[in-house]
């Protein structure tokens, strides 16, 4: 006959037994419990051994949960400071390169007063100039070596003055306008500068190659008297340059004379001073390269 379905749970012996184990467990534990508070009160001492003996056993388990524990407050620290760590690297990232930007700033608002400084001190020295001006335009469309000065009629600049910078001659004037003119430079082939080599006035000629040098030649044809390393300035000679103008410094020789690199670099030198003409009288009889007006389209040329 088959067990009928509608059995009580009771009727179960592995439920009954289970349930009986239950029982026998809470009864011996709160009778162990209540054994241990007996002791405790009759025997400190003993209940005292007991206890270490019981934190010893239960002590490698204890070892195994503080571990695990540790493990996972370092897993969260860890992972909270990854990300505590990126946005600071970005934030460091970010103050990086407004620190670079406020670097370059830096470094050329002292190279600007450096600039500054130098053209002051050559304004002290220079007492008789015009005016002071920038070289603002240029254009590599001329076959001519020439820049725009800022500074025209209206500062009293003239055809034929001499415009120099903090280090040396920079050029003449060639054409001027109301608020512009326009400068030849040293570099240009129709530009000679009568020199002499600082060292002991040897007279020489210097005139532009338009590749950024200067040619310079002795006057006295026969042996070159030139060596690496010698500083030429102008002369005074023909009455348009005041002399002892730093013109050039010598970096190679050639057979009939030497070539030089321009002390004043027009390129790295945007303030120039406008100097007055050495003797007024020598105008009347020097004829200017490039005074003729230029063909229309013709644009100032970039400082070398």
């Amino acid at each position: 006959m088959a067990p009928s379905k509608n059995r009580p749970s009771g009727f179960s012996r592995k439920a009954q037994y289970s349930l009986f184990a239950a029982y026998v467990l809470t009864i011996a534990g709160a009778v162990f419990a209540g054994l241990l508070l007996v002791i405790s009160v009759i025997d400190p001492t003993g209940f005292a051994a007991l206890r270490k003996i019981g934190t010893e056993v239960t002590a490698p388990v204890a070892r195994v949960f503080d571990s695990l524990r540790r493990s996972v407050n370092d897993l969260g620290s860890n992972t909270s400071a990854y990300f505590d760590a990126a946005s600071k690297n970005a934030a460091l990232t970010k103050e990086v390169k407004a620190n670079r930007t406020k670097i370059i700033e830096a470094r050329a608002v002292k190279l600007e007063n450096k600039r500054l400084r130098a053209l002051l001190q050559l304004k002290e020295t220079e007492t008789g100039h015009i005016a002071i001006g920038r070289l603002i335009s240029s254009s590599a469309s001329s076959s001519r070596r020439l820049a725009t000065l800022s500074i025209g009629a209206n500062y009293g600049i003239e055809t034929g003055q001499p415009v120099r910078g903090p280090e040396g001659l920079i050029g003449r004037i060639v054409e001027v306008g109301p608020t512009t003119a326009r400068v030849l430079l040293i570099t240009d082939a129709g530009s000679p500068v009568p020199v002499m080599r600082i060292a002991d006035g040897i007279a020489a000629s210097g005139e532009g190659t338009a590749n950024g040098m200067v040619m310079i030649r002795p006057v006295n044809l026969g042996i070159n008297p030139f060596k690496i390393g010698d500083i030429v300035v102008t002369s005074g000679n023909g009455g348009l340059f005041r002399p002892n103008i730093p013109y050039a410094k010598v970096v190679k020789i050639i057979p009939d004379g030497a070539l030089a690199r321009p002390l004043a670099n027009p390129a790295f030198t945007p303030y120039a001073m406008v100097l007055p003409i050495y003797e007024q009288e020598a105008m009347e009889t020097l004829a200017i390269p490039g005074d003729q007006p230029m063909a229309p389209g013709e644009a100032a040329e970039a400082p070398e």
